[in-house]
């Protein structure tokens, strides 16, 4: 089999057989197939397509393409939770302990952030001594007697997606939904959890702006997965402003164990909720949706959510003090505000540009190598739908400096501000299953 003619194939319209997509697969991860080529083949997908059978099999062939992580040891349905990211995403932290409170095993391996803010891995680390270093037997052994450990990928996970990735970044071919999809579906199937619940975001804080492209992406993971062998629901959920008032990596850590004590940040109380019960359900332990939501409130109320995080920190390692007394957290030396110039209305705010603001912090990494700072971030004190009156905080810097001149820029154009509101904005627009 040549290269050249897979490329053709594709380039004519061609549905590719399982046996060119895995050839081009194994041989551009063995480096025996050249950048040129694959490059060549993205562009035709990007502008061809790929049938629903094609994108099983590249994501299977992905997945194959390195190691897979066994999740047999761990008793019961294993069930992890994806979001595509957006700017002020610290669901993990309110839905892991949610649904470990009901018995069900969230065996979840998480990466670093490049880009607004810290990854998820990078957020625990404000919690001092927590481990995300282990060994697949103490990882095993902590989601079976907690039911929630959260780790850095460990192995050689997906590699061909590693490298596709690299490529399409360069390339112009990135915005590809079959080659979007793959590339998540099959690290999330390396990972060895029985369901998934993926959150689609839309919006200006997304990748997929529209909700047209969300749902398409959606739908394309949703069948992956389902042709895979994997039960997989997803939500898609707004993007359009921050979620819930907190930007940056101990602040959002805060706010999700706030959330667990029972406090109503409305738009990312409801978000974990929904995520937590479509996971609990697609582990068979309640029956719908209105059942599992209702009892997952009431182990919010109860705090027993808070106790299954309390625990889960304590087992990595982290200082537990540290949620007890959420002030021990790391914090910023300075906390600036940027207010409003004129009365009215939050209509918009630019969730992208929040984010960014919020990296030139040192919240977040522009490139690979940079530190992240645990203490910074920002805290929204408006959004949409909310009232403002000139001179009044939009929101507050916190910051190591006492003039971040470039962040206020970036949040004070972040507003719009009219003379009437629109209200609240929908959170979440549509369940794809």
């Amino acid at each position: 089999m040549r290269m050249v003619d897979v490329i053709m194939n594709k380039r004519n319209g061609k549905q590719l057989t399982e046996e060119e997509i895995r050839f081009f697969i194994e041989g551009y991860t063995e480096e025996t197939i050249p950048d040129y080529q694959v490059s060549a083949l993205l562009m035709a997908i990007y502008y061809k397509g790929m049938t629903e059978k094609e994108t099983a099999v590249l994501t299977q062939a992905m997945v194959d393409s390195g190691d897979t992580i066994d999740l047999s040891p761990i008793v019961g349905s294993k069930v992890d939770k994806h979001s595509t990211g957006g700017v002020g995403d610290k669901t993990t932290f309110i839905v892991g302990p949610l649904v470990a409170s009901v018995g069900v095993p969230v065996a979840k391996m998480s990466g670093r952030g490049l880009g607004h803010t810290g990854g998820t891995l990078d957020k625990l680390e404000s919690i001092e001594g927590f481990k995300i270093e282990m060994t697949e037997q103490e990882f095993i052994d902590n989601v079976n007697k907690y039911k929630l450990a959260v780790a850095g990928q460990t192995g050689n996970l997906a590699p061909a997606d590693k490298k596709l990735y690299a490529l399409r970044d360069v390339t112009a071919t990135v915005d590809s939904i079959p080659l979007i999809a793959g590339s998540i579906m099959s690290k999330k199937l390396a990972s060895g959890a029985d369901s998934i619940v993926l959150d689609v975001k839309t919006g200006s804080g997304a990748f997929m702006k529209s909700i047209e492209n969300s749902e398409a992406l959606a739908k394309e993971m949703v069948t992956i997965g389902k042709n895979l062998g994997r039960n997989t629901v997803a939500i898609i959920s707004d993007m359009n402003q921050p979620l819930g008032f907190e930007i940056g990596n101990a602040n959002e850590v805060k706010e999700a164990v706030e959330v667990l004590q029972g406090k109503k940040v409305n738009d990312l109380r409801e978000l974990a909720l929904a995520l937590a019960s479509h996971m609990t359900v697609l582990a068979k332990t309640f029956a719908s949706y209105d059942e599992a939501y209702k009892v997952l409130e009431e182990n919010l109320e109860n705090r027993k959510a808070f106790e299954a995080f309390r625990s889960f920190v304590g087992a990595q390692g982290g200082d537990v003090s540290m949620i007890d007394d959420l002030t021990k957290l790391p914090s910023s030396k300075h906390q600036v505000e940027v207010k409003a110039e004129t009365d009215g209305y939050v209509t918009a705010i630019d969730a992208e540009s929040i984010g960014i603001a919020a990296m030139y912090l040192g919240a977040g990494r522009a490139t690979k190598d940079d530190k992240i700072n645990h203490g910074v971030g920002i805290t929204l004190k408006k959004k949409i739908g909310d009232e403002i009156k000139a001179g009044e905080a939009l929101a507050v810097l916190l910051s190591d400096t006492t003039s971040p001149t470039d962040s206020i820029e970036k949040v004070l154009n972040a507003y719009e501000i009219s003379s009437n509101s629109l209200g609240e904005k929908t959170l979440i627009y549509k369940v794809i299953q």
